[in-house]
């Protein structure tokens, strides 16, 4: 399968952007895909090799599950490159548009068992999650 890209544009500087994407504290408020979701714990070690896991629970406690994985490639404030636990590659570019802009791609392998459309909903659900978290906090 090809893999699938979704960008979004965030009013705020690299840094800030990168900051927010990569610290567990602010991970915790913006890593899901929906308001019935949360991310009550996050552990990320960015480095190569360093792993991370965030914890995605249903607000109700009907079900939850880590998403975990290993960095592979981390050029700060530019790229991160990981794979998932089950194998899956991951790429998340950090694009400067000016001093107060930032682009923010994702580049995923999908997985077999849901459908590309609700696959790439839900990445870019929590993506823009993240969007709103960074321009209003």
């Amino acid at each position: 399968m090809d893999p699938i890209k979704i960008d979004i544009t965030i009013l705020a500087p690299v840094e800030k952007v990168w900051d927010y994407f990569n610290t567990p504290k602010h991970i915790m408020n913006w890593n899901f895909a929906h308001e019935s979701w949360q991310c009550p714990s996050s552990e990320n070690d960015l480095r190569i090799g360093g792993k991370f896991n965030n914890r995605m629970e249903a607000k109700d406690g009907s079900f939850g599950f880590d998403f975990e994985g290993t960095y592979d490639d981390i050029i700060p404030h530019e790229k991160i490159q990981y794979h998932i636990a089950d194998g899956r590659n991951v790429e998340v570019i950090f694009e400067r548009i000016d001093d107060n802009a930032t682009k923010v791609a994702q580049i995923f392998e999908p997985e077999k068992q849901n459908s590309v459309e609700m696959q790439r909903d839900g990445w870019y659900a929590i993506l823009n999650n993240f969007h709103k978290y960074v321009e209003n906090n």
